[in-house]
């Protein structure tokens, strides 16, 4: 599988884990002097080898070099989901941490759903043994005598006895698959919840530290013009302006050079926490999902083999369930999902002044 992806993460992922180089330092204030072009709220290009999309610095696309993925053998959460997705209702952006977060509660509504379809399934075997055992005591044709009226007498019990085994497959039904489906995960919603209010936090720093950079670029863009233009004045003596002013407009120019140095390592260190806690999650989230599907295969596993023992001529009912649930597989059907719903595979990288 390959796929063209961004230099290097930002700086403080663990090397152990992603296996790259960590950023390289910001060095002088020179560096500063360059690229500060124009931005905007949605977009901005801090230089042609990084590109800032919603406050998240990614490689600019005409320079990305090629890199693996971080689990380069499966569809992983934890590659696909970096970019936001625009909203379908037109209603701004989706982030894509946020399309797995609904995709996991979806997981648990169904588990809910299927749950309490066994429910019915249960009432519905519990009625059919009521009826059954209730026919089994009709008197209709109590009169028939010599072996055809112990046949007929056979036949009658024949219903006791199947009424017992419903009842048992239902009380079964119950304790092996019903209660374990409704009951697992319990308190998988308030999870998420916590989940979702952490990464959102960290994403609002984002925005908040790359609003900084921006006051900060701001501000040197303006010194610069400053310390520029009485530098040209006194060299054409059009201003009194003596050498002390120069070097005052040079001291606070470097001053501005170094805030916003700093105001870039704030974001940096803010990003990369974000995508550490982006791997470290999604992939706690790849795992839950995962437990959940094979639990649920399991139990329903156990709900075709109750049915095969308390029907044993009614199998070719089942048997369509049993070969569906003999195909289940959780990767593949990641796969698929990733494919339909991935944001985009492209990782952040450092700002680059």
């Amino acid at each position: 599988m390959s796929t063209r992806l961004p230099m290097r993460p930002p700086g403080n992922v663990p090397a152990v884990l992603l296996g790259f180089q960590p950023a390289l330092a910001l060095t002088g204030a020179l560096c500063l002097q360059q690229n500060l072009g124009s931005s905007s709220p949605g977009r901005k290009q801090s230089k042609e080898n990084t590109i800032t999309i919603n406050c998240v610095t990614f490689p600019h696309p005409d320079t990305m070099p090629e890199q693996q993925l971080l689990k380069p053998t499966e569809w992983s959460y934890c590659d696909y989901f970096w970019a936001d997705k625009k909203d379908p209702q037109g209603n701004g952006t989706v982030a894509g941490f946020e399309l797995l977060l609904q995709k996991q509660l979806k997981g648990k509504q169904m588990q809910k759903e299927m749950s309490e379809f066994i429910r019915e399934r249960i009432k519905i075997e519990e009625e059919y043994a009521k009826n059954l055992a209730k026919l089994s005591q009709n008197s209709l044709a109590a009169q028939e005598e010599g072996s055809l009226g112990e046949a007929w007498a056979q036949v009658k019990k024949s219903l006791a006895d199947e009424a017992e085994v419903h009842l048992k497959f239902s009380a079964k039904l119950h304790s092996e698959v019903e209660k374990p489906l409704m009951n697992f995960r319990e308190n998988f919603k308030k999870d998420m919840k916590k989940c979702d209010h952490h990464i959102a936090d960290l994403r609002k720093q984002l925005a908040s530290r790359y609003a900084s950079v921006e006051k900060a670029r701001k501000a040197l863009t303006e010194r610069q013009k400053d310390l520029e233009m009485k530098t040209q004045q006194l060299e054409i003596k059009l201003s009194n302006k003596t050498e002390e002013d120069i070097k005052k407009a040079r001291r606070k120019s470097t001053q501005a050079g170094d805030d916003l140095m700093r105001c870039v390592d704030l974001y940096n260190q803010a990003q990369s926490k974000w995508f550490e806690e982006m791997v470290t999650t999604t992939l706690e989230l790849e795992r839950l999902e995962v437990e959940r599907v094979e639990m649920i295969r399991q139990h329903l596993c156990q709900y075709t083999q109750l049915r095969h023992e308390t029907d044993m001529f009614n199998q070719s009912t089942v048997e369509p369930v049993d070969q569906l649930l003999r195909k289940v597989d959780p990767a593949k059907d990641r796969e698929l999902w990733v494919r339909e719903h991935k944001t985009g595979n492209i990782r952040p990288v450092d700002m680059e002044i």
